[in-house]
């Protein structure tokens, strides 16, 4: 029997970022509504599932173990993709903004993905160098992301809960 290679939690959040910058450059070439009506919700689905294993589990991991504007700085960005991701769940390519939304939110994550992914003073790096362990962590990202996708199939995606920085992370 095969035996399944578990990716490092820097390589699963990697992977998921080349994966939605596939999705968007699919999109920006799409023609017709319901094609790009299914782009859209399945960037908003690979978005959530990725937002919310990175809030749930990595974030908190980097706590502490790295500088916390990053942090701080990463949940807040998310919560503005949360904002775009909601209305275009919620809307359709023949609104007027629709197109508008989605091509803001790729550019909100490709900022997010370069603040991450920063060779030396990047989120990833900086967990890195702080002695993580990205195994660990990546087995339970993706299981949690694999628990994840089987629940929105099944019943959809919540709908996300803004400010998730307030709400979680400034008590603490």
């Amino acid at each position: 029997m095969a035996t399944i290679e578990k990716p490092d939690a820097i390589a699963l959040l990697k992977a998921d970022h080349r994966k939605v910058e596939e999705l968007f450059a699919q999109y920006e070439a799409a023609t017709g509504d319901s094609r790009k009506q299914r782009l859209a919700e399945q960037i908003c689905l690979e978005l959530t599932v990725h937002t919310k294993i990175e809030e749930e589990i990595f974030y908190p991991a980097c706590r502490g173990k790295i500088e916390e504007d990053l942090v701080d700085e990463a949940y807040v960005e998310h919560d503005g993709a949360k904002v775009l991701i909601a209305e275009i769940e919620a809307g359709g390519p023949d609104e007027q903004f629709y197109d508008a939304k989605v091509k803001v939110l790729s550019e909100m994550i490709e900022h997010h993905v370069e603040e991450e992914e920063k060779r030396s003073e990047g989120m990833f790096s900086q967990a890195r160098k702080a002695g993580l362990d990205m195994d660990a962590l990546g087995a339970e990202m993706a299981a949690r992301k694999a628990q994840l996708i089987t629940q929105y199939k099944a019943s959809g995606p919540p709908t996300p809960e803004t400010p998730t920085f307030e709400a979680t992370h400034l008590g603490q």
